[in-house]
């Protein structure tokens, strides 16, 4: 690897120090402000909270038109026939010359023409054809049990994608004790001949340099595989690693997507392809609180996947090997190895990385373990964590400001911001906006003054109409519902009946785990321990 990508260990430098401290304080700030301005002046502290107001009721309107408009997409592209626009690839020139009279509204139609007559142009001496193409699907475990990893494998095996190019690996880790060597043993022997090969991967505990945490059980996999594919004497520029958690279902047609989109790119070690996360699997069994909060990150996916030029790898996620190998791979000391690999990738090739929107879901558990209020300390768990990615304004911030940087100045500047912006919005939006509106009033409670009396009532308007992106979220939610289990009682009508526990949802979840994973950046406590999120299955 020609520089080192990896987070540091131990001390920092001082800019590192600021730089980490930096997320927690403008979001402690921000709060404050609001405190301090309506003390100052009621009309300021009114101005600085419709302000904020303003920029959330510009998001959720915002929000609302991308959510149907992914919704659309994600559903078009689920009716594509990928195999065989991936079979077209064989023969371009023919395949154009059959399909560019056609009058097909399908999605990305047009753009399948084009890169047929592109590819017709290149004539395609030295280029890879689908049958080249070899996937990698890497599962790391820790201690699940057989009914959540089943059904995860065999979703890799019914996929159009042909079995005999699929390599499945196992990563599980040593920590989780005999239970788990006993549970992918049976895999291996029930699997067996299904794909290309069945390969189980132990990632030893305790290995130097390495945080617990799934990176590292990736890295340790995605080295073997780089030996594996090399003495199979299989080219590793062709073959396509893809990273699951032990829960996920991919969609029968992502193997066969990630292969076309892939193959359609002349820099096509520069890419990375994400799916649509979608936490569905369980839906109708997780409590109330869980469901609004696995349906809300279900749509912040989907309409993630609306703007490629702010997507970010999440979860489960696909990259060549080829690339993989040269930026050793994912992180072994971060536990959000999924959207730091973003930036991983991003320096490596110097700026000239994207990520691209593959429009069919991967399937993920919604939060349940063994008791109600399990679950809910299980679902604070999951989000702290995720909310750590906030770790990564520091080292975005380390590139940016450092003599030896990978790419211009603006252009990692403006991501560095819109990052920063994220996190720091995360955190304060909900209680601001729950709140704020008193704040004026009580910092002033002897004056009558019409500005902070009346700013209450202002806000309760303006969230009225914010509102909007709620009602599309649920609507949209209803038709993405997967059908009931028999043995749930509850109807559709709780289904909508849930979205009142949003506000506290917000508060208590979305803006206490964003706090807490900043606050702890900001004293030095890193979080340096993957908190697995247990996958219980309801019987």
């Amino acid at each position: 690897m020609s520089r080192d990508l990896e987070l540091p260990l131990g001390k920092r430098t001082r800019l590192y120090r600021l730089l980490e401290i930096l997320p927690g304080f403008l979001s402690y700030f921000a709060v404050i402000a609001l405190f301090v301005l309506s003390w100052i002046s009621p009309v300021l502290g009114a101005l600085y909270l419709l302000l904020m107001v303003a920029v959330v009721l510009v998001k959720a309107i915002g929000t609302a038109f991308r959510t149907i408009q992914g919704y659309q997409v994600v559903t078009r592209a689920g009716r594509v026939d990928w195999a065989r626009r991936l079979g077209d690839l064989n023969d371009p020139h023919e395949a154009f010359e059959r399909l560019r009279d056609q009058d097909n509204n399908s999605y990305g139609f047009a753009e399948h023409v084009q890169n047929l007559r592109l590819l017709s142009a290149m004539d395609g001496k030295g280029e890879p054809k689908p049958g080249d193409i070899y996937h990698a699907v890497i599962m790391v475990a820790y201690n699940e049990g057989l009914e959540t990893l089943v059904p995860s494998v065999e979703a890799v095996r019914d996929t159009s994608f042909p079995n005999e190019r699929i390599i499945f690996m196992l990563g599980y880790e040593e920590r989780g004790g005999e239970e788990m060597e006993k549970n992918a043993k049976i895999l291996k022997e029930k699997f067996k001949g299904v794909f290309k090969d069945f390969l189980l991967v132990k990632h030893p505990e305790n290995l130097k340099g390495e945080i617990v945490g799934k990176g590292p059980n990736l890295t340790y996999a995605g080295e073997y595989l780089a030996e594996y594919v090399e003495k199979k004497r299989i080219t590793k520029e062709n073959v396509i690693v893809t990273s699951l958690d032990s829960d996920n279902r991919m969609s029968p047609k992502y193997l066969d997507y990630v292969a076309y989109e892939f193959l359609v790119r002349p820099n096509r070690q520069h890419y990375s392809y994400q799916p649509v996360s979608l936490f569905m699997n369980n839906i109708w069994e997780a409590p109330a609180p869980m469901r609004v909060i696995a349906v809300s990150n279900s749509f912040f996916n989907i309409v993630s996947t609306m703007r490629p030029h702010l997507l970010r790898n999440f979860a489960s996620h696909s990259q060549p090997l080829a690339a993989l190998e040269g930026m050793d791979f994912w992180s072994k000391r971060t536990i959000v190895e999924d959207g730091h690999q973003y930036w991983r990738s991003l320096f490596y090739f110097e700026g000239k990385y994207d990520v691209v929107p593959i429009h069919v879901p991967i399937y993920q558990d919604a939060v349940i373990s063994e008791t109600f209020v399990q679950t809910l300390k299980a679902q604070f768990v999951q989000l702290r964590r995720w909310d750590y990615g906030a770790s990564d304004v520091a080292y975005v911030g380390s590139h940016l400001f450092s003599k030896k940087r990978e790419m211009p100045f603006l252009p990692l500047f403006t991501k560095f911001v819109r990052l920063l912006d994220g996190h720091v919005t995360l955190a304060i939006m909900a209680p601001i906006v729950a709140f704020g509106g008193w704040v004026p009033m009580l910092m002033n409670w002897n004056s009558r003054g019409a500005v902070a009396w009346n700013l209450p009532n202002v806000v309760s308007f303006i969230q009225i109409i914010g509102m909007v992106g709620v009602i599309v979220t649920v609507a949209v939610s209803l038709k993405m519902l997967p059908k009931k289990p028999e043995k749930v009682k509850r109807n559709k009508l709780l289904m909508v009946l849930q979205w009142i526990l949003m506000p506290v949802i917000a508060i208590v979840y979305t803006s206490a785990a964003a706090f807490y994973a900043q606050t702890r950046l900001m004293l030095g406590k890193y979080m340096e321990k993957f908190d697995v999120t247990k996958k219980v299955v309801k019987k």
